[in-house]
């Protein structure tokens, strides 16, 4: 039976079509890897997340984690499947073989990683957050940190958090005030309280790696203003011994939970540190351990930041995609209705994948998640050029187009995954939005991922002020040139060429635009309309997208000829339907227009 997780043909045709990632074995690093290797681990992702994720997901969110006042109790089919997980070896699938990990490519670590988070978005948050916790401390941390904090988080026995947000800051790090005082034998006692903390409290491990931005004071004991203070800490939930071994509970303490309309499987957590609730070593506040330099935090969270948005955007594509598969199975099942021209009652209903307008919401979500998928799955590919690339060059440049895709691929899926999950619903008609079909959940759970990890206005300010512009423009001429590189392919295809010169003229005018933009004069005006810049610019790299996955179906006959035909008609449908509503945005921008920057709060 067809996974209503995902499609198992759309993720090889990604992975071994178009991105060729069996070529990475060749690579010294994947030289034990083959494809039949790759196909072993992603089966192993999807037997776990169809037989151990995916049946609690909905109990997860209707039996969602509850705080009794000294702890907090979750559903035990959680803690099941996350020690399968683990067992299975999944925590460290891409790490090194000294950690015990398998030394998968991003790639492949990625598309067995969507499995669970298609299969349930609560539960696999725990080592999504983990993961990315453990990869900063390889970055940044020391040889003592790795060892007492990153190798037991890929043995399953710790997970990990990243703590940034303040009740009164919120996304604006650069006011945060959590304090972390430095002590005589060279640790920090911090105190303060960090909000919308994900996995912050919970019994499923044996320990929680939290990794806390805050401030350290200067010599009059005054905060630095702004992010240049900022400083990364590791404050353990319970301290470590030297020997290994758990030692006495941190002052690390959960003051209560918050209830999200989606993502209810995993504890949304606020966490007051040094509260004095316990006191390790008779003193207040909760002892952390600085990682990399002081007042280098915020670059140094970025790693996990970065690694986190990705996520987010795949995480999106993945609860798009189960919807899909959702709403395409009822489809093809549900009878109702008959064509126009075809009114006699007493012929039998059609399955409503007959009618067009719900071959027309299929056909979008479609083009959506597939391109979605697409589009993290080729950034997790870069981030295997970036590390494993023979050419220094190759390597900078994948640091580069990494850099500027980043904000789109968190942004794009959330706004357009989530799309998909819409018309899911209304596929489904009036079970839609009942609990009795999954879903409305899947709605519920992807309606967070806009704000997940940076807003989409967060991500528009990234893309305009600083991506496009960095390194005098470097990033985006780059991906520029990339896709006339597809563009040139195209047009001598009769079946494509004209795909590719409506993708050439977009490009041409988002090159113009963006002159326009910051040749304003006032930064207040080139990034007023940041969000709809950083729309265009998404619809533009997944039109470029879909058009190399038309390449390489234009003409493929055989067995498997309709899924090549489904690839195209999907192509036709973005380029005919979506990247049209690019052109409209683009003459917004150009103009330079402030009717929002000028709107007055007194006018409401």
């Amino acid at each position: 039976m067809q996974s209503k997780i995902i499609s198992r043909r759309d993720l090889e045709f990604l992975l071994y079509e178009w991105l060729d990632a069996e070529a990475l074995t060749k690579r010294a690093r994947y030289s034990d890897h083959s494809r039949e290797t790759f196909n072993a681990a992603m089966d192993t992702c999807e037997q776990i997340a169809t037989d151990l994720f995916a049946p609690h997901n909905k109990k997860n969110d209707q039996e969602e984690p509850h705080f009794d006042g000294e702890k907090v109790h979750i559903i035990p089919e959680v803690k099941t499947a996350l020690k399968a997980f683990c067992d299975a070896g999944l925590m460290a699938a891409g790490q090194d073989y000294d950690f015990g990990g398998m030394q998968l490519p991003c790639v492949i670590e990625k598309a067995g990683f969507g499995y669970f988070k298609g299969a349930n978005v609560g539960t696999s948050s725990y080592p999504f957050l983990t993961i990315g916790n453990a990869n900063t401390l390889l970055k940044c941390g020391t040889p003592e940190q790795i060892e007492t904090f990153v190798k037991p988080m890929m043995e399953g026995r710790f997970f990990g958090t990243m703590c940034l947000s303040e009740p009164q800051a919120g996304s604006s790090l650069s006011d945060i005030v959590t304090r972390a005082e430095p002590q005589e034998d060279g640790s920090y006692r911090l105190k303060g309280n960090k909000m919308w903390i994900s996995a912050g409290e919970h019994e499923l491990s044996e320990n929680i790696v939290h990794l806390v931005l805050a401030k350290v004071p200067d010599e009059n004991g005054k905060l630095i203003p702004g992010v240049k203070g900022i400083s990364l800490f590791i404050v353990p939930k319970k301290l470590v011994n030297k020997d290994g071994s758990i030692g006495e509970r941190n002052d690390v303490v959960l003051a209560g939970l918050n209830h999200k309309m989606g993502y209810r499987g995993a504890t949304n957590c606020l966490l007051n540190f040094g509260e004095g609730k316990f006191k390790p070593d008779g003193k207040a506040g909760a002892i952390g351990y600085l990682v990399g330099e002081k007042h280098k935090g915020l670059a140094n969270m970025f790693h996990m930041m970065n690694e986190a948005r990705i996520g987010v955007g795949l995480g999106a594509v993945m609860l798009g995609y189960t919807g899909y598969l959702h709403a395409l199975e009822y489809a093809r099942e549900r009878p109702q209705g008959r064509h126009p021209m075809a009114k006699d009652p007493a012929q039998p209903q059609l399955p409503i994948i007959q009618h067009t307008d719900v071959k027309r919401m299929l056909l979008a979500q479609k083009a959506y998640v597939e391109g979605g998928l697409a589009l993290n799955l080729y950034c997790a590919r870069l981030v295997d050029e970036e590390r494993t690339a023979e050419s220094e060059e190759v390597r900078k440049q994948s640091t580069l187009l990494l850099d500027i895709l980043t904000p789109i691929a968190k942004s794009w899926p959330s706004q357009w995954c989530l799309e998909a999950n819409s018309l899911a619903i209304q596929i489904h008609g009036g079970y839609g939005y009942t609990r009795e079909y999954n879903v409305e959940q899947f709605y519920r759970d992807n309606r967070l991922n806009p704000i997940h990890e940076g807003t989409h206005g967060i991500q528009g300010l990234d893309l305009l002020g600083r991506k496009v512009s960095m390194q005098n423009g470097a990033a985006f001429k780059l991906l520029g040139a990339e896709v006339q590189k597809t563009i040139a392919k195209a047009m001598e295809v009769p079946e494509l060429s004209g795909y590719a010169k409506s993708l050439g003229a977009v490009l041409q005018r988002i090159y113009k635009v963006t002159q326009a933009l910051y040749a304003a004069g006032d930064m207040n005006k080139t990034l007023a309309n940041a969000s709809v810049y950083l729309e265009a610019f998404g619809h533009t790299v997944v039109a470029w997208i879909w058009l190399q996955q038309a390449l390489l179906s234009v003409g493929k006959s055989g067995h498997d000829a309709d899924f090549y035909k489904g690839k195209l008609q999907a192509c036709a449908y973005f380029f005919k339907w979506e990247l049209p509503k690019v052109q409209p945005q683009l003459d917004l921008l150009e103009s330079i227009d402030t009717t929002t920057l000028d709107m007055q709060d007194a006018w409401f």
